[in-house]
């Protein structure tokens, strides 16, 4: 079933209005009048709709049904990646709001390789990546469009992710706290992070620092995993865990 975003303020008088893209998607997914598609105000509310036409002949949602959306987790994590060359970002921002992530941090690191240079660049590539996080969200069938957001230090993003109840630095060097170990010692755990490096991994003071901070060091285990695939894991991880997988 196709399915659409909207803010709450489109929602009215039993009608869902559409915006111009979403109008337009419509078009491309050929849906016709009485066909069924699903609409959600980002908050977690899913809304059934008919395709119909208002007074005026534009298209819209008839609202037949209200509920709440199956595609959120119990959990909310959020997932530090590291800024990393190319398109890994936008894999990892990808794949990890399939796999449910509620917000998305990214950082520079010692080690990284790629660099965002000005305001501008910043803002270009955040945009790029929320809509990325739409698209997916859209595709999971989730009921909220996770933030992405880029922050400007290393620094600041530990300070952000120890907010969190558990707060998880995945550290390669780490080998006695595995991460299975450290979600399941904290069973009703609501709030996660994961923070991960980048294609260099993390140096020796970044690790000492956010331990020091309050984060704790984890392993994904004995083998050395890419820096857009340590993400993934970490979330996927963090989901079959608490029992949303």
């Amino acid at each position: 079933m196709a399915r659409f975003f909207i803010t709450a303020s489109n929602l009215f008088g039993g009608i869902a209005y559409l915006s111009s893209a979403e109008l337009e998607h419509i078009k491309v997914l050929r849906l016709r009048q009485g066909e069924i598609f699903t609409v959600c105000d980002g908050s977690g509310n899913d809304y059934t709709c008919s395709l119909a036409k208002t007074d005026s002949g534009e298209l819209c949602g008839k609202i037949i049904e209200t509920k709440p959306s199956l595609g959120e987790p119990t959990v909310k994590v959020t997932v530090y990646a590291a800024l990393a060359k190319g398109d890994k970002n936008e894999t990892v921002i990808q794949k990890c709001v399939e796999l449910g992530a509620h917000d998305i941090v990214i950082f520079p690191s010692a080690r990284c390789v790629a660099r965002l240079n000005g305001d501008s660049a910043v803002v270009k590539k955040t945009d790029r990546w929320q809509k990325i996080a739409m698209e997916a969200a859209k595709q999971s069938g989730r009921g909220i469009i996770p933030k992405v957001r880029y922050v400007d230090s290393f620094g600041e993003a530990v300070a952000l992710a120890v907010s969190a109840e558990l707060p998880l630095f995945l550290y390669e060097n780490e080998d006695k706290l595995s991460i299975h170990t450290a979600i399941t010692e904290k069973p009703d755990v609501k709030t996660i992070s994961v923070f991960t490096g980048p294609e260099g991994g993390f140096e020796e003071s970044e690790a000492a620092y956010a331990v020091e901070q309050g984060m704790l060091s984890v392993t994904l285990g004995p083998r050395i995993l890419r820096c857009e695939t340590a993400p993934m894991c970490a979330v996927t991880a963090a989901m079959l865990l608490t029992g949303n997988l």
